[in-house]
């Protein structure tokens, strides 16, 4: 099985195994742009990706 991300509306596909930061470069998503949560958890750029999961990311807002 594959991991699935979402991100603004967006879905991918993903070979588990990897970390999570290496799916974002591969994807060409800066790591520091978003926050990544599975099942309602917040993850960490190096949790391991495993069969089955599904990430959404949210991107990261800031302002002045």
């Amino acid at each position: 099985m594959d991991v699935k991300l979402t991100f603004r509306s967006r879905e991918y596909m993903i070979s588990s195994g990897m970390t999570l930061r290496s799916a974002l470069l591969k994807l060409n998503i800066p790591v520091e742009s978003v926050l990544a949560v599975r099942r309602n958890t917040l993850i960490t750029d190096d949790e391991i990706l495993k069969d089955g999961d599904e990430i959404k990311l949210v991107p990261v807002i800031s302002g002045g």
